[in-house]
């Protein structure tokens, strides 16, 4: 089945590879005298065709990258986003690489720029290899690979952000899209998972409300009830770990509120103009 879905999507791929290579955005090549890779080969499940170099450095942009994080390339070819992370961005990186020969080049690529020492390239497969530590994750895989890919990074933890080019997560929207000249890039941050039943109460423990929220990726909706009456969240949101909404307290207050995730438990603040009180949450 993964192979037939292969075929049907090269014509598709040699598209990309015949349009960025005619743009600004061509693709350099990045072997050596051992192994020098073709653009367009297949390899298992997919075929190679290497990120633009200027589309390397807008997704990990996107992304913040920097010296705080571990990026995750999933799918590393010839090294250039791991290398890139490193090298650019000053993070600490890793690249799953299926193909033992392109494996190797990444890890020469890496040596070559002097990043091997934040640069460690696998030879393995992205649906074995452990990558739960990423804060940062890479992706120019086909669709369907994507998908296989995503209950996993949506288990990761809340705040990760994951940068696919060209390709995106169907039904889960992207935060942000990055333009290319050829084609476009696409940012989720994996939202920490707020559905269900939360008790809110103030900083002596009083219980203040009840909230329940209904969600769907990064998508949230739901009613508070405050004093006996309920009313539905108003823009409600969550990203990362972070999620709030606003309501209308029982003088007709206009309250914000912040909400910090861990867990089963919450804590952050309710506002209301420059008044600002402390609250906690759990979630039954």
């Amino acid at each position: 089945m993964m192979r037939h879905r292969l075929r049907s999507l090269v014509p598709v791929l040699v598209l990309a590879f015949a349009a960025s290579g005619a743009g600004a955005q061509a693709v350099k090549p990045h072997g050596d005298d051992i192994y020098m890779p073709q653009p367009g080969q297949v390899g298992k499940d997919v075929m190679w065709l290497g990120t633009p170099e200027a589309m390397v450095t807008a997704m990990l942009r996107a992304a913040k990258a920097g010296p705080d994080d571990f990026v995750a390339d999933l799918g590393a070819g010839d090294g250039r986003i791991a290398i890139a992370a490193a090298k650019e961005f000053g993070a600490r990186a890793m690249g799953i690489e299926y193909e033992p020969k392109m494996a190797a080049l990444a890890q020469r690529n890496a040596e070559r720029e002097g990043v091997a020492d934040r640069v460690r390239i696998v030879h393995g497969d992205i649906f074995k290899e452990d990558f739960s530590r990423a804060s940062v994750v890479t992706l120019y895989l086909l669709p369907e690979l994507n998908l296989q890919l995503r209950p996993q990074i949506l288990a990761m933890k809340p705040g990760t952000r994951v940068v696919s080019y060209t390709f995106t997560m169907t039904d889960w929207e992207p935060d942000e899209t990055i333009k290319g000249s050829t084609f476009d890039a696409y940012l989720w941050i994996v939202p920490a998972q707020v559905a269900g039943r939360w008790s809110v109460a103030d900083d002596h423990g009083k219980d203040v409300a009840v909230v329940d929220i209904a969600q769907q990726f990064q998508k949230i909706g739901g009613t508070i009830l405050v004093g006996g009456k309920a009313q539905p969240l108003l823009g409600p949101f969550v990203s990362g770990r972070e999620f709030g909404f606003s309501y209308l307290d029982l003088d007709g207050a206009f309250r914000a509120v912040r909400l910090t995730v861990d867990g089963n438990r919450a804590a952050g603040v309710s506002r209301l103009g420059e008044y600002e009180a402390k609250l906690t949450a759990r979630r039954s």
